[in-house]
């Protein structure tokens, strides 16, 4: 199967389980549930779920033992947006190419089903089955603080406190919490899946990587078109926030994000050929239009 079509296979299969490990939309409270499986279900790149399979796969695991894993990424990642799109936060009306959840369902029971998201994350690791329980522990903590105050819910903080004027530095803590954080998880989830210890080389991919997306994404607010990034654009401009576009211009952002790219595939050497999709998500992580 050629690369592309796998990374077809892998949203495909993510999309499937899902829907399976999500609770049924008529089941009570079933506005609750109706909105956690709209905000999950049905969208997105899958980049963090594809980044498990692929981690794993080239270390050795079977997909059947990454599904778990996949899921919990996703979950997190979609709970996050819901908050993320509420007016107390980003006050976003697009997410996806449709109406973001609390304007399908409303403030309150959005809030709420990106809480239940977040717990749902962590019974669906904890239920792994075929993990075994020291591996699934593993598992939990890592995704614990990729996701909480020192990881994405900490980079959120510091977003919310941002003005017209930062660092590169600045700039580079936040948003390594708040895109980076998640992004690195699962790279790390697909290698604990497959061996007891992560090899530094991925942690400095899932880094890099992690950070280069971001700024795909604030290149992306300068430059793209709402129907095709799926999401408002132009609303760090219009908040006054600092981006890598506003603050290293959108050339040399453009630049960075590239020398990031180059150091994510020079770490996957130690994989020879098993590293291959691996350097295909880096490269769409970078080039994307959406």
């Amino acid at each position: 199967m050629a690369p592309e079509e796998i990374l077809k296979h892998y949203r495909t299969r993510i999309e499937e389980v899902l829907a399976q490990l999500l609770p049924p939309a008529n089941t009570v409270p079933n506005d609750l549930h109706e909105a956690m499986r709209y905000a999950t279900l049905g969208g997105g790149k899958r980049l963090r779920s594809g980044l498990v399979y692929a981690t794993g796969e080239a270390l050795g695991a079977t997909l059947r033992d990454l599904d778990h894993a996949a899921a919990a990424v996703e979950l997190i990642h979609a709970y996050s947006l819901v908050h993320d799109d509420l007016p107390c936060m980003d006050d976003d009306d697009l997410r996806r190419g449709k109406p973001s959840c609390h304007k399908a369902f409303g403030e309150a029971t959005a809030l709420l089903a990106g809480d239940a998201l977040q717990t749902q994350a962590f019974a669906v690791l904890a239920s792994a089955s075929t993990i075994s329980a020291d591996t699934r522990v593993q598992m939990v903590a890592e995704l614990a603080r990729a996701s909480g105050s020192y990881g994405m819910v900490g980079g959120q903080t510091l977003d919310l406190k941002a003005g017209p004027e930062a660092s590169v530095e600045t700039l580079e803590e936040r948003h390594m919490r708040k895109t980076g954080a998640l992004i690195h998880a699962a790279v790390r989830l697909g290698a604990l899946v497959a061996r007891s210890e992560v090899p530094s080389a991925l942690d400095t991919y899932g880094s890099a990587l992690g950070l280069a997306f971001q700024i795909a994404d604030d290149l992306l607010d300068v430059e793209g078109e709402s129907l095709v990034v799926g999401k408002t654009v132009g609303a760090d401009a219009a908040a006054g926030k600092a981006t890598f576009a506003s603050v290293l211009g959108v050339p040399e952002a453009r630049r960075k994000a590239q020398s990031l790219h180059k150091d994510a595939l020079a770490s996957l050497r130690f994989l020879g050929d098993n590293g291959g999709l691996l350097a295909i998500i880096a490269r769409h992580a970078v080039e994307r239009d959406h």
